[in-house]
Order: structure tokens, then C-alpha cells, then sequence
């Protein structure tokens, strides 16, 4: 026992700052019933903040620290719970959205300001140990554990038996009762907000001297909460913080286990997504706190047909004569036309049919493997081996909406995100993937006339334009009729005999289909991906940026992944400056957390400023019908 006494400490020292983060991340999910994507950005701010006045201006630590969570946190929390209270109500897709904009911003101004260098972050507690039971045990451990055990006892506490506490449970049962006794739920809302952002602050600061200052990996570290927030069924904070301590100790112990093991490495670090997927997963329905929800009624220009065909035309044109005019930049403009494949693939997902995904680009880098072992292994036909490679990632696709069976929203969402960040940190590594310092290649095509980079460009083009076309016509087809249904009424959908489980796996399947087609002509556009370079590529972050850039471009399966292309491939490629580039990503995420906030959709936004005939309000005649006859039957 004595051998494995030192991992339990550490994993309890920890586990003691992920059940803190949960236990916030719990609180303003209970009051609020928005789930904060950002609350580790919040941490990392608070680090940062903290490193600003301690390390550079030699502010003493105490005051430093009262300042990032005291001051910083409840700051923070405010403008937090205004934006909550725009997006509260709204359809999932745009709460995650507005929540993923807050942490681009967060991320990006750090970046912006500190640089993408890991910085050394001042161990300002105590360094020395003692020893108790032939264990030595830090003094900066044990102070971790007891303010992070008394932050939380005291939060039970006063949410258990304070006025406010009390205030706070009512808000989450019945918000008008508790308005008619005279409280108002904006006030008792703000008040969680504030606590919340509170231990956010206070968990980056006790993580910061264990991982260096980093925006990301400080960001990704905090959300491993999630995990401990799933046990908790995001209601109990006791439990949450319990399932945090959990998980820190096992993640610690599997590190005595698989040193020697690399394709096994990211094991302990995967651990708590491990058991966000699984608990998400295999909870039964109704598990979870739900809230009432709904989609707001969105605006679309009509364009006449004839308009139609001249753009298509000068679409196509442009197409043909690009390679010439944009010169050594072709791969990019190629690398673009591959993106807007996969922006087809999440808009058919969350545009069409309402449903969540976080892990896009996981089916992208699947799809990328494959089409090296067909290609290089196997030494398949080129045309032969991209079809076999899209066609081998809809079974993950079936996989992953195994939880769109019974969730739906944010649980979707999150079972996505562990998901992809499972397959990056694990799969990865394995040799039938990347492998730790392996390498995947591919060649470009090169038949009946097609080769070099001109020939690369037009195959993804084409690829593009095929996707686009797949998706409008999928979108005017009885599928996509049910899709639209399946976003709009799916309790209408069932009563009137449509099967929406199926419905789920088939949509999922095709995108995940047309992201793996992506992922191999990525693959053959680069040559060669090794693990660490496909690690970013490829990234769960990457996928949750897409889908604010998606946001941004609007709602149209057309128009929608070409602008989203455009701004996520083209844009970044004539910026040179880093700051310059970690600007872009706070104008992605404000731009989308201005939208969320605004609208829920760019083409709201226009909408409001406009009042042209032109506009009209784009419902779903099947979703009317269903809504109709749902409400005639009952």
C-alpha cells in the first residue's frame, strides 16, 4: 500500500481542484441552466491576472490572489450572467456557441497579451513536506486540499441553509413562484454567477504552479471538471466534488501502471472524459436536469432562381480559373475547398436537424488514417480508396449518435466533446492511427489527366461542390423534412409515427461520411501528418471553433460553408503576425457571442436590420403540420 500512498496524495491534491472547478461549473449550471464552455477559460484568466500582479509587479501574493477571485471573479460573473440571461431559453446550439465565444475571447486576448510560450508560474505556497505514514506529503498539497475542501463545504453550506442558498434552490425548481414571493431570479441568478466565476478563479490559481501558464492547456486542464460534473448528474455538488477527488486519484494511479506504455500515455489525462462519455452514455433518460428550450424563428433572403443560376455560374467560372489568378497560394484556396466539405458535414448536423457535435475533426483525422492504410498500405486505386475511406468512419458516425438516441442539446454535445477528446488523446497514439511519432501519408491524384496542384485543387472543388449539392438535396428530400422536424418538434415527430432514433443515426452517419472524404483529401493535400502536428490539426478545440464560425457565416447550407471556409482557411493565410492571428480568434468568438446573444443566427442579425420584403420567416411546413396535428390530438 505504501508503494502507491504517493499517487493518491497527489491524486487527492489534484482531484481537490477539478471537484472545485465542477462544483462552480454545478452552481451556475443548477440556477441558470447554461452550461458554461468557458469556465476553464475563466480559470485561466484568473492565473493570468494573478501572474500579472504577483509575478511582473511583485504584488505579495495574498493580495494578488484576493484580487484575481475576489475582484476578477465576481466581475467576471457579472457580465457572465447578462449574457446567460440573453442566450436563457434559446435552442442549445446557440447557449454552446455563445458559451465557446466567451472562451475564445478569453483565450485569445491571453495569447495576444502573454504570447503562446508556457510561462513559469510563481509557487508562491509553501514547498516544503512532512511525512505521516512513511509518506511525504506537500505542504502546498495540503493547503490545496483544505481551501478547496472548505470552499466547498462552505458552498453546501450556504446553499443548504442561507436565505440566498434557499433562494437559489427555489430558482432552480420554480422562478415564478419565487418572483411572486417577492425575490427576483435575476438578482438570486447573478448571485451563482458570481460564486461560480469565484471558484473558477480560485481552482486556475491552484493549478497554474502544477502546469506553467498556458491558455489552452490551463483551459482544457479545468474543463476535465466536466467529468466530476457528469457523476454529480450536474445537481449535486457534494457528489461533484467527490467524483472530482475520484477521478484525480485513479487518473494518478494509472500513471504508476503505464509509464512504459506510450500508446497508453494519455490515459490518465483522458480519464475524465472517459467518464463524461460513459456516464452520459449510459445514464438512463431523464437523469439530467433538462430545461425548456426553443428555437427561434429565423430569417432567410429569397433569391430568384435566376439569380440562382448566374451565381452558380460565376461560382464556377471563378473555380476554373482560380489556380491562375491566386498564383503559390493555390494550396490554401485548395486546403479551403476541403473545409467547406467539412462545414457541410457540421451543418447538416446542427443547420438541418438540430443535433450537437463537438468532435468534427475526429472524423476528419479518421478519415485521413484510413485513406493512408488503403492508399500507401494496401495500395487501392486513389478514387477507389477516398470512397472507402469516408465510408469507414460511418460506423464511428453510428457510434457517436448513440447518445442523440436518448440525449440531446448539451448532454449531445458533451458526450461529442469526451468523445473527441478521448480519440485525441488515446487513438492517436496507437499505431493504427498516427502513433507517437509516427507518420500517415498519401499521395495526390494523379489519373486520366488529374495530377500536380491544379489537379489537387479541382478534386476538392469538385468534392465541395458534390457536398453542397448532397446537402440541398437532402435538405428538400423526406429526410430532410424530418430533420427539420427533429429540430423544431420532436415529441410532434414520434406522435405522428416517425422513428427519430433512426433519424439521428442515418444524419449522423452522412456527415460523419463527408468529414472522413475530407479528412483523406486533407491528407493527400499535405502528404504527411505526424502525431503532434495532427494532435492540433485535428483537436477538439479546432471543433468547437468550427461551429463558431459556423455561427458566424449563417444558416445556409449554400452560402454558409463557403464564408466559413473563406474566414477559417483564407483569412488566417495573408496574416502573418501571430497577434495578428490570435486577434482573428477573438474576433471569431465575439463575433459569435455577439450573434448568440443578438440573435442565435447571423441571418437574425440581418433580419433586425432590415425590413425589406425580401425577408421572410423561414418555418418548416412539416414541423407546422406536426405541431398542428399534435396540438388537434391533444
Amino acid at each position: 500500500m505504501t508503494e502507491f500512498a504517493p499517487f493518491i496524495v497527489a491524486g487527492i491534491a489534484t482531484g481537490a481542484i477539478y471537484g472545485l472547478a465542477a462544483a462552480g461549473l454545478v452552481l451556475t449550471y443548477k440556477t441558470s441552466g447554461i452550461f458554461n464552455f468557458a469556465h476553464g477559460a475563466v480559470a485561466a484568466a484568473a492565473a493570468y491576472i494573478f501572474y500579472e500582479l504577483h509575478g511582473v509587479h511583485h504584488v505579495p501574493w495574498g493580495l494578488a490572489a484576493a484580487v484575481s477571485v475576489l475582484v476578477f471573479g465576481p466581475l467576471l460573473g457579472l457580465v457572465l450572467e447578462l449574457i446567460a440571461r440573453r442566450v436563457a431559453g434559446v435552442d442549445s446550439a446557440t447557449q454552446v456557441v455563445a458559451t465557446i465565444g466567451i472562451l475564445l475571447v478569453i483565450t485569445g486576448v491571453s495569447t495576444a497579451r502573454y504570447g503562446v510560450i508556457t510561462i513559469d508560474f510563481p509557487q508562491f505556497l509553501p514547498h516544503g513536506t512532512f511525512e505521516v505514514a512513511d509518506v511525504f506529503v506537500g505542504y502546498d498539497q495540503l493547503i490545496t486540499v483544505l481551501v478547496s475542501v472548505t470552499a466547498v463545504a462552505g458552498l453546501f453550506a450556504f446553499f443548504r441553509w442561507s436565505r440566498l442558498g434557499l433562494q437559489m434552490r427555489a430558482v432552480v425548481d420554480n422562478p415564478e413562484l419565487l418572483d411572486l414571493a417577492g425575490s427576483r431570479p435575476a438578482s438570486v441568478r447573478r448571485a451563482a454567477w458570481v460564486i461560480g466565476c469565484c471558484f473558477a478563479a480560485l481552482s486556475g490559481i491552484l493549478l497554474a504552479p502544477y502546469l506553467g501558464l498556458d491558455a489552452t492547456l490551463l483551459t482544457l486542464l479545468v474543463v476535465d471538471a466536466f467529468g466530476a460534473a457528469a457523476v454529480g448528474r450536474f445537481n449535486n455538488i457534494p457528489l461533484t466534488f467527490g467524483a472530482g477527488i475520484g477521478i484525480g486519484v485513479v487518473a494518478r494511479l494509472i500513471t504508476k501502471f503505464v509509464p512504459h506504455n506510450q500508446s497508453l500515455a494519455g490515459l490518465p489525462s483522458s480519464l475524465p472524459f472517459l467518464v463524461l462519455f460513459f456516464v452520459l452514455v449510459l445514464s438512463r433518460s431523464g437523469t439530467f436536469p433538462t430545461r425548456l428550450q426553443h428555437r427561434r424563428a429565423y430569417r432567410t433572403l429569397v433569391i430568384p432562381i435566376a439569380v440562382k443560376r448566374v451565381l452558380v455560374v460565376v461560382a464556377a467560372v471563378t473555380v476554373v480559373f482560380l489556380p491562375a489568378i491566386v498564383g503559390a497560394k493555390l494550396p490554401v484556396y485548395t486546403n479551403a475547398a476541403i473545409y467547406v466539405t467539412i462545414f457541410v458535414s457540421l451543418a447538416l448536423l446542427v443547420r438541418t436537424s438540430g443535433q450537437l457535435s463537438l468532435c468534427q475533426l475526429t472524423f476528419v483525422a479518421i478519415g485521413a488514417t484510413t485513406f493512408s492504410h488503403l492508399t500507401v498500405g494496401a495500395g487501392l486505386p486513389w478514387g477507389i480508396a477516398l470512397v472507402l475511406a469516408g465510408l469507414a468512419v460511418v460506423p464511428v458516425g453510428a457510434i457517436v449518435s448513440l447518445p442523440a438516441i436518448r440525449l440531446s442539446g448539451l448532454y449531445l454535445a458533451l458526450a461529442t466533446f469526451g468523445f473527441g477528446i478521448l480519440v485525441e488523446r488515446l487513438a492517436f497514439n496507437f499505431g493504427v492511427m498516427f502513433g507517437r511519432g509516427g507518420q500517415r501519408s498519401a499521395a495526390r491524384p494523379d489519373f486520366i489527366g488529374i495530377h500536380g496542384a491544379r489537379g489537387m485543387f479541382y478534386v476538392c472543388a469538385v468534392v465541395a461542390a458534390l457536398s453542397i449539392l448532397a446537402a440541398v438535396v437532402i435538405n428538400r428530400s423526406k429526410l430532410g423534412r424530418l430533420l427539420r422536424g427533429l429540430a423544431d418538434a420532436p415529441v410532434a415527430l414520434a406522435v405522428n409515427g416517425a422513428d427519430a432514433k433512426i433519424t439521428r443515426v442515418i444524419i449522423f452517419c452522412i456527415s460523419a461520411f463527408m468529414a472522413g472524404i475530407a479528412g483523406a483529401l486533407f491528407l493527400a493535400l499535405v502528404g504527411t501528418a505526424s502525431g503532434a502536428a495532427s494532435g492540433a490539426t485535428f483537436s477538439t478545440m479546432s471543433s468547437i471553433t468550427l461551429l463558431t464560425v459556423l455561427a458566424i457565416a449563417g444558416r445556409s447550407l449554400v452560402a454558409a460553408p463557403i464564408i466559413a471556409a473563406i474566414a477559417y482557411v483564407i483569412v488566417p493565410s495573408y496574416i502573418t503576425n501571430a497577434h495578428l492571428s490570435s486577434y482573428l480568434q477573438i474576433a471569431f468568438g465575439g463575433s459569435a457571442l455577439a450573434i448568440a446573444c443578438l440573435g442565435g443566427s447571423s441571418g437574425t442579425v440581418l433580419s433586425k436590420l432590415t425590413s425589406s420584403s425580401a425577408w421572410r420567416v423561414a418555418r418548416s411546413p412539416v414541423t407546422a403540420r406536426l405541431q398542428l396535428r399534435s396540438e388537434v390530438g391533444s
